[in-house]
C-alpha cells in the first residue's frame, strides 16, 4: 500500500494559488486514474485505486499546509503504511516555476508542510516531489504563496506537475 499526498490549503481562496500546487496535482493524478477524492477520513480528503496491483491512497489533507503532518500521520499510524511509501507533493520556492525535483528522502527545508511531516512521522525517510513556484521577492513570502497563479505560470507549473506524476507513477510501477 502506498500514499500520494498532495500538500495545501483547503478553501475557494486558496485554489490556484502557489501553496496549492500539492493539491493540484493530486486532483490531475485523480482524473487522470478516473477517481474522484471525495471521501473523509482522518481530517483529510481521499480516494482509493489501484496502480499496477499495488493499493494507492489519493490524500489531501485538510488541516491547512501547516499541519499536514497530522492528517498523515494518522493515515499511516492506521494503515501501517511506513514513511518510505508516503510521496508527498508539494510547492517549493527554491525552485523556478516549470521545474519538478523527485527526492526519495531528505530535510523539509524551509517548508511548513514539509516540517509538520516529518515532525508528525518522526522520519525524513519519505520520497518527495516538489514543484517549483519560483518567489517574487518583492512581496512577503506569506503572501507570496497565497497569491494567485497567472496563466502564464500555471502552463509552466501544470507541465512540472505533468512531469513529476509521471516519475511517481513509474516509481510505484505503472509506466
Amino acid at each position: 500500500m502506498k500514499f500520494i499526498v498532495g500538500l495545501g490549503n483547503p478553501g475557494d481562496e486558496y485554489k490556484r494559488t502557489y501553496h496549492n500546487i500539492g493539491f493540484m496535482a493530486v486532483d490531475k493524478l485523480a482524473k487522470k486514474l478516473g477517481v474522484s477524492i471525495c471521501k473523509s477520513k482522518f481530517n483529510a480528503l481521499y480516494a482509493q485505486t489501484n496502480i499496477a496491483g499495488e493499493i494507492v491512497f489519493l490524500i489531501k489533507p485538510l488541516t491547512y499546509m501547516n499541519n499536514s503532518g497530522e492528517a498523515v500521520a494518522q493515515f499511516s499510524k492506521f494503515y501501517k503504511v511506513a514513511p518510505e511509501n508516503i510521496f508527498i507533493i508539494c510547492d517549493d520556492i527554491d525552485l523556478d516555476k516549470g521545474v519538478s525535483r523527485f527526492r526519495e528522502h531528505g530535510s523539509a527545508g524551509t517548508h511548513n508542510g514539509l516540517k509538520s511531516i516529518v515532525h508528525s512521522l518522526n522520519s525524513e525517510n519519505f520520497p518527495r516531489l516538489k514543484i517549483g513556484a519560483g518567489n517574487d521577492k518583492s512581496i512577503p513570502l506569506v503572501d507570496y504563496v497565497v497569491s494567485r497563479i497567472d496563466d502564464e505560470s500555471m502552463l509552466k507549473i501544470e507541465s512540472a506537475i505533468d512531469e513529476g506524476l509521471e516519475k511517481v507513477l513509474k516509481l510505484i510501477g505503472n509506466e
